[in-house]
Formats: C-alpha cells, structure tokens, sequence
C-alpha cells in the first residue's frame, strides 16, 4: 500500500467508487488488509467503521502473505450476511432501518419465527446499500481514520454510528 494522506483516504470514503453489496466482491477489496469503509444509502452516509484493531504494521503485512481473508473483506462480508450475531452494524440496520418498515403481521411472523429478521436484514443490505473503503498501513491508523469519519469528516456523520470529538 504506498502511503497516502488522511485528507486523501477521507475524499476516497466520501467520493470514491461505490461497491454494491449485491455485486461481491469487488475485484478490487484486497483478501487481507486492515482499513476503514463507509456504507452508504444512495448519498446518505449510514456507518463507518473499520477492521485491523490491534494489528501493527508488520502484522499486518503478515496476514497478508499468508494470503487468506481477513480484515476488510471478512468485515465487509459479514455486514453483507445480514446476521445480528456479533454484528453491531447489523443490528443498526436491523432496529433502526428495517424494523420500522415492518407491518405488524410481519413482525407477528418474526416472532414466531414463521419470517426470519436476519434474511430481512440481509437483503435491504444488498439491494439498498454499498461501501467505499480504504487500506491502512496499521489497525491505529485505521482507529484514527474511521475515528474522523465518525465525526463528520466526510461532509456528513454516519447516521448509525456518529461520534463527536469530545
């Protein structure tokens, strides 16, 4: 990855190519690296985050020359599944965009698990949604970039999960 400025990684979050959820993966997302994404209804920034935590630069030239999937693209593929199961951003999508668009026999079919929320979830993420990501030398550049995105310095705070500076 040659280095790039944090002004220049925020412009690629807020204006660069746009991936659908429904058409993956991009050729594009590396198998193993550590980063931010933005997702994103049409022009409507939802979520920020990242992936690499704790990693160090050499860890993560590490994971990738063993060539496997990790970071980014597990991240974003776990989003893309639409399970709640240690998923917080989908968990945001499913109580704050799909649970109000249900109609009351809807959610009676959830609950008696006649309709499954999980595949409900899924597929708004695919047919409404898409991402633009950038790689990070390091998970602590990837906590500080998604850290600024969160707190609006991509133009607009994600509307599930916006941080102030404070």
């Amino acid at each position: 990855m040659t280095p790039t400025s944090a002004e220049d990684l925020l412009r690629t979050l807020s204006e660069g190519t746009l991936h659908r959820f429904s058409a993956w993966p991009p050729a594009s997302l590396p198998r193993a690296a550590a980063g931010v994404y933005s997702i994103w209804e049409k022009r409507q920034l939802i979520y920020v985050g990242m992936s690499g935590r704790g990693a160090t630069a050499e860890q993560v030239l590490e994971r990738k020359a063993l060539d496997r999937e990790w970071g980014l693209k597990s991240r974003l593929q776990s989003h893309r599944a639409g399970r709640r199961s240690g998923d917080q951003f989908c968990v945001y999508v499913g109580d704050w965009l799909v649970l109000p668009t249900l109609t009351p026999s809807e959610i009676q079919a959830i609950s008696t698990r006649a309709m499954s929320f999980d595949h409900l979830i899924r597929d708004f993420i695919q047919s409404k949604l898409g991402f633009r990501f950038v790689e990070t030398e390091s998970g602590s550049a990837a906590l500080e970039l998604e850290r600024l995105a969160r707190a609006g310095s991509l133009g607009h705070l994600p509307l599930l999960n916006p941080t102030e500076f404070g």
